[in-house]
């Protein structure tokens, strides 16, 4: 007779319980479905299509600065302002956000013109875009 909890195992990158038939093998960890669509969906952020596309949309809808942006783009732009400038560890831990979905964000905010990445002496900091 079988232990109930044999089939259920942990997923390696967040942690949480599923059966083991949900889990996938992505290079070598079991993960769950969750975590292989963030790892994989990944939105890139030199797009200069992407950003010719969300500055017309944002223009034709009269959207300025914030205005349009998510809640959770919103906190992070509103981070970066108030930081002078933030790197994506100090990001990443203000919001409690995995790699994947950080990096996804700034993407979005840097198509919007809103942020950039900028090299400083102690490393790369996202910083209010400035024209």
């Amino acid at each position: 007779m079988s232990d109930e909890n044999e089939d259920v195992l942990k997923c390696e990158r967040c942690g949480r319980e599923f059966p083991a038939e949900d889990l996938i093998e992505d290079g070598g960890a079991r993960i769950c479905e969750n975590c292989y669509i963030n790892a994989h969906q990944k939105i890139k952020v030199c797009d200069p299509w992407a950003v010719r596309s969300k500055k017309i949309l944002r223009e034709k809808a009269g959207l300025v600065g914030a205005e349009g942006l998510t809640d959770i783009q919103r906190e992070i732009y509103e981070f970066i302002i108030s930081k002078g400038g933030a790197t994506r560890e100090e990001i990443a831990k203000q919001f409690d956000l995995p790699a994947e979905e950080l990096e996804n964000q700034f993407a979005i905010l840097r198509h919007c013109e809103l942020v950039k990445g900028q090299k400083r002496d102690d490393g790369v900091y996202i910083v209010v875009f400035k024209d």
